[in-house]
């Protein structure tokens, strides 16, 4: 009778001494988390007073705030997001056992 086995004698790169094996390495998980913090920044930029609050902070119907058209909410907030999801990306396509 044939019996089927499985050869376990490679160890990948991130594996501890009780057999669990980690998916991701310590790059991917350092990339990760580079893409999580611009991730925040981003968001973090693109918030602010809406178009009809005072600089006082007090809401008026009347009042336009210009302020809403930065180029801090319209063009770098969205980058900073966009190039977070692009290193989240990378960070995932890492090989963690590549040798170096």
């Amino acid at each position: 009778m044939k019996t089927n086995s499985i050869n376990t004698t490679k160890e990948s790169a991130s594996t501890n001494g009780a057999g669990f094996t980690f998916l991701f390495g310590k790059r991917n998980y350092i990339f990760m988390a580079i893409g999580l913090a611009l991730i925040g920044l981003g968001f973090l930029l693109m918030t602010g007073h809406d178009a009809n609050t005072r600089p006082d902070g007090t809401w008026d119907a009347n009042y336009w705030n210009d302020d809403i058209y930065s180029f801090r909410r319209i063009r770098l907030a969205p980058f900073l997001v966009v190039a977070g999801f692009i290193v989240e990306i990378y960070a995932i396509l890492i090989n963690p056992n590549k040798e170096k």
